[in-house]
């Protein structure tokens, strides 16, 4: 008869325990979902102002260029002329120099950043890697200016005196690539422009190939090297395929780099308004031409046709981006076929 009054007395207070246990949970939750709600907003808004910047840049450049585009037209892209003081203003030098520069640069980073990238993860001793790593990864950290005056200093009398010569000799005497190795020995010019940049991306490229190198799993390496292929075989077969949206990053980044240059550009390239088939003459680069005239431009039209060339440089980055995007879903559409 004693048992049971205790029972009736044990399940209220197992039901108020029950009750504070689920009060608290639901309290738990709720909390968990005010702090989702907000880390959900916050975090959008983050990415939304990435989003937003970039259209206020794109908006901004086209009013400022509207002007320039209204005065001249679509004729402004392929106009030579730019004659500040007759207020007459074309695009076509700036694109060619941009284009030719990055173009020189990344035709020679390219393969310089991969042999880096391949000689530190597939053969270069344990003891080794590291203080190369870290000498390549440092000349990222270089600012650009040092890199223009090394150039115009050092780099461009030695090019002027050694190299250029050379190359007009034997290269300039070529029937149809000559055209680009003719003209006088000066030391700065596009080509040199390109080589400077070319020296200036290579860390970029080559530190992001070596990552994305170093992540491919050792049991596919090993696979191959136990099947009998050599390190050129294991890199062509088995790290290219595996880290191709990698290298085609490491690539982007250089070549956006490149086609944004401004200071080191602007010291080697000549800044002159002039148009050549020849890699040795002077010329001028879309960063070079608004570094050297923005400050000085008075009359509006100079300073839309400035915000004209900027927008192009935009778009032209833009187009790059686009299709290397392009390029990587062709090629994953490509693998999922085979």
């Amino acid at each position: 008869m004693s048992a049971h009054p205790s029972v009736a007395l044990d399940k209220p207070a197992g039901a108020a325990i029950a009750d504070k246990q689920q009060a608290a949970l639901s309290k738990t939750m709720r909390n968990q979902r005010i702090q989702d709600f907000f880390f959900h907003k916050i975090t959008f808004l983050f990415a939304a102002s990435v989003l937003l910047a970039l259209v206020g840049i794109i908006i901004s450049l086209a009013i400022g260029a509207a002007p320039a585009f209204k005065e001249f037209g679509a004729s402004f892209i392929s106009t030579v002329e730019w004659d500040p003081v007759e207020d007459k203003f074309g695009a076509l030098i700036a694109i060619w120099g941009t284009l030719a520069t990055s173009l020189i640069a990344l035709a020679v980073a390219f393969p310089i950043s991969f042999g880096i990238a391949l000689f530190l993860t597939e053969i270069c001793p344990v003891w080794l890697r590291r203080p190369m790593g870290t000498a390549v990864e440092l000349l990222a950290g270089v600012p650009s200016i040092i890199y223009g005056m090394w150039g115009l200093f050092v780099f461009a009398p030695l090019f002027a005196d050694h190299v250029q010569p050379l190359l007009k000799s034997t290269l300039g005497q070529l029937p149809v690539i000559g055209q680009l190795f003719q003209g006088p020995t000066m030391g700065i010019g596009i080509l040199t422009a390109g080589l400077i940049l070319a020296v200036m991306i290579i860390p970029f490229i080559s530190s992001v190939m070596r990552d994305v190198f170093e992540i491919v799993p050792t049991v596919l390496k090993e696979s191959a090297y136990g099947l009998g292929c050599t390190k050129w075989e294991v890199v062509r077969k088995v790290v290219l395929p595996y880290t191709r949206n990698g290298v085609v990053g490491g690539v982007m980044l250089g070549l956006g780099r490149a086609l944004g240059e401004t200071m080191a550009v602007t010291f080697v390239i000549g800044n002159a308004h002039e148009l050549s088939w020849s890699l040795f003459s002077a010329g001028n680069s879309i960063s070079s031409t608004l570094a050297n005239e923005f400050a000085e431009a008075a009359s509006p039209l100079h300073v839309s046709s400035l915000f004209a060339l900027a927008l192009i440089l935009f778009a032209i980055t833009f187009v790059v981006l686009s299709a290397a995007k392009l390029m990587l879903a062709g090629m994953s559409r490509k693998e999922g076929t085979k």
